[in-house]
């Protein structure tokens, strides 16, 4: 099975044909897929300009893709670096008890639905290394805050089982980002259990 890496080379390679590099860029979100596969590959098309079910796209849309991908990915990769550096270092001076930030880590590691989204068509618009940089700021902080920290926004639904995303919790009413509920303050949490369902997301 071929790496992430190796998969880029083929989205980049001129002498495959634009279906197989499609391809290729459609595997490389099996390895990193910060929204989830579906949300994540729609994210990218978007920004882009790919219609999702193109298959015959500009190569270079195909590349502009990848490489904005891949700047999530080293960003990603880097912090993971950091935060597996810092644990060691907890659990040499005998801090063994996980936090907020260990839970959320644990369930991202390997870069597939950081940032679950809402749906697969409604994320944030910002660049993918851009959201991330902010989720982890805001999850390194360490304070509950009252709005998104991907956004800014203040209106959030808590999404009702079943929901496909990970770790089912408040959506973002402006960006669709499902915020870990350690970032969010005990009143934002209780204002958005008062607001249920995708029907809150139709009237945003």
């Amino acid at each position: 099975m071929a790496g992430f890496r190796a998969l880029a080379e083929q989205v980049r390679n001129p002498r495959l044909v634009a279906a197989q590099r499609r391809t290729a860029l459609r595997k490389c979100l099996e390895r990193f897929a910060p929204y989830g596969h579906r949300a994540t590959w729609h994210h990218l098309c978007t920004r882009a300009g790919i219609a999702t079910q193109d298959r015959d796209p500009d190569p270079e849309r195909l590349v502009a893709a990848l490489a904005e991908l891949e700047e999530a990915r080293a960003l990603w990769l880097a912090y993971e670096e950091e935060f597996a550096a810092r644990r060691r270092k907890e659990k040499h001076d005998g801090i063994r008890q996980p936090g907020a930030i260990d839970e959320w880590h644990r369930r991202t590691w390997g870069g597939c639905d950081i940032v679950p989204c809402e749906s697969p068509q409604r994320h944030p618009a910002a660049r993918l290394a851009v959201v991330l940089r902010r989720m982890i700021v805001a999850m390194e902080t360490g304070r509950p805050r009252r709005d998104c920290p991907v956004c800014g926004g203040t209106r959030f639904t808590w999404l009702p089982e079943p929901v496909d995303a990970p770790a089912p919790g408040p959506a973002c009413l402006q960006c669709g980002v499902l915020a870990p509920v350690s970032v969010l303050t005990p009143e934002v949490l209780t204002a958005a259990g008062r607001v249920h369902g995708a029907g809150a997301f139709a009237a945003a």
